[in-house]
């Protein structure tokens, strides 16, 4: 009795009234959040203890992970005994107990799916009870297996050089642990030289040597199953790199010298196939006489010559003469 008097005091003369009435909504929900499968169906326990009156209504609401309960949307509504399923959910949404005026206000939800992971809000209203605990809250998560993970690899592949394998899968709640093996019967690299992060998935190896070289698996997991991706890894010697470098270049350097020869020797061998030029003004030979010289020779031949055919002209006409005389 002494309590109720101080309660009375701290509340207020209304307050205290409706707290000795007993009018107050009181809504259990689980404690612990829920996990199912993704496909399966959920129910949402929610239940209450107060009296139902003529202004009772219930709405069931969600909000995605991460984000504040203000920014919740609507799944259902119940009010003046009529049930209003409403958003995205709407036709996978029902009422284990249809009215909820029992004290029961369950959700069923079908067909689960990975986006209806998140928190869901069970709110009971039902004026003029004094509202010391009308919502409820619970959280669900949809378990998905991993999805097939892709792997990839980065950083210098030659010996004594690090190199990242990395592994991803895009979907899987919860979030998969990734694990990653060698296959076949290679030696195991030695401690320290391969380390992994189940989290981020990702092997780091450092010191590389030519045993190095393999098949890596890499396995996400987690409570509804497991998938995996290969990636075979090829270390390389730097040094046997340069030597068929060097090697490549001499033997390219040998190649165009005989190409080079080759071509040259056809090319002497044409030559010689071609005949000889006829002479064209411009070549000298051994019996031709300057261009001066051969000029004046010529004039000299014609004078001479002229002179010869007059002095033949001169004894026929002598010779005539003679002759004439002679007759005479």
């Amino acid at each position: 009795m002494a309590w109720t008097l101080v309660w009375a005091f701290l509340c207020g003369p209304l307050l205290a009234f409706l707290c000795l009435s007993g009018l107050a909504v009181e809504v259990t929900v689980p404690t612990e959040p829920l996990s199912m499968p993704t496909g399966k169906t959920a129910e949402l326990s929610c239940s209450y203890n107060t009296k139902v009156g003529d202004s009772f209504a219930l709405e069931w609401s969600f909000v995605r992970p991460g984000r504040p309960i203000s920014a919740s949307v609507p799944i259902l509504y119940f009010t003046n005994g009529h049930l209003y399923p409403t958003g995205s959910k709407a036709d996978r949404a029902s009422l284990l107990h249809n009215p909820p005026t029992g004290g029961v206000a369950t959700l069923k939800l079908t067909g689960l799916r990975p986006s209806d992971t998140g928190t869901y809000l069970c709110n009971v209203n039902n004026p003029p009870d004094f509202y010391t605990n009308g919502l409820g809250l619970i959280n669900l998560t949809v378990l998905v297996p991993p999805s097939h993970p892709v792997c990839s690899q980065s950083g210098q592949t030659s010996v004594g050089g690090s190199a990242a394998l990395r592994c991803s899968s895009s979907e899987g709640a919860p979030k998969p642990v990734y694990n990653w093996v060698r296959l076949g019967s290679s030696p195991t690299p030695p401690p320290g030289s391969m380390v992994q992060d189940e989290v981020s998935g990702q092997l780091i190896l450092t010191n590389l040597s030519l045993t190095s070289s393999g098949t890596y698996q890499c396995v996400a997991s987690n409570q509804m199953g497991s998938a995996s991706c290969e990636l075979n890894l090829s270390v390389t010697d730097s040094s046997e790199g340069r030597v068929a470098g060097t090697l490549i270049g001499v033997l390219l350097g040998v190649l165009l010298l005989s190409v080079a020869a080759f071509c040259l020797i056809r090319f002497q061998k044409e030559r010689k196939k071609e005949p000889k030029e006829t002479y064209g003004g411009s070549e000298l030979r051994e019996d031709a006489t300057a261009p001066g010289v051969s000029e004046q020779a010529s004039m000299k031949a014609y004078y001479s010559q002229g002179l010869l055919d007059k002095s033949a002209s001169a004894s026929t006409v002598t010779t005539t003469k003679s002759k004439l005389s002679m007759v005479v």
